[in-house]
């Protein structure tokens, strides 16, 4: 009698292919997600620093920083056209206080179309009066904002 060949997989090879997929995908997930947020804080945290060109400038001039205001004589707008990451439309995006100083603070809140994770987190940006710039993320609202969500040289505060 001759013996048969073996044609394709048993049950039981199917099901340690299922498994180790199933383990796969429960460990790449939450890194996906956590790769997500990060990536989307730096973002915001580019495009909100991108203003401090404007910001120096409009200081040099020695006239007032405005965002979400209609620019007046001595005023000068940043110019930031708006964001999906972050609340609000448009210039509201942006919230600048002490534009009229030599210390202006631009802040952002996350949320629009950004994670959960990361969604009611602020990114803050600092002048100091010597003109250097400072940054900060703060949790604000974000329920599961992870320490490494916030970009090099900008600390959760």
């Amino acid at each position: 009698m001759k013996a048969q060949m073996q044609k394709g997989f048993t049950l039981i090879e199917l099901m340690i292919v299922v498994a180790i997929i199933g383990i796969l995908a429960a460990i790449a997930i939450p890194q996906y997600q956590d790769y997500t947020a990060r990536s989307q804080v730096t973002r915001a945290f580019s495009e909100l620093s991108a203003l401090k060109t404007a910001a120096e400038a409009a200081l040099l001039e020695g006239k007032t920083i405005v965002s979400n205001a209609t620019e007046q004589a001595g005023q000068v707008d940043l110019g930031f056209t708006g964001s999906s990451l972050l609340n609000n439309t448009g210039k509201a995006q942006i919230t600048v206080t002490g534009g009229d100083t030599a210390t202006p603070t631009l802040q952002a809140t996350l949320g629009g179309s950004a994670s959960n994770a990361i969604k009611g987190a602020t990114i803050t940006l600092s002048r100091a009066a010597a003109g250097t710039w400072s940054c900060a993320v703060g949790v604000g609202q974000a329920t599961n904002f992870k320490d490494s969500y916030a970009p090099t040289g900008c600390p959760k505060s």
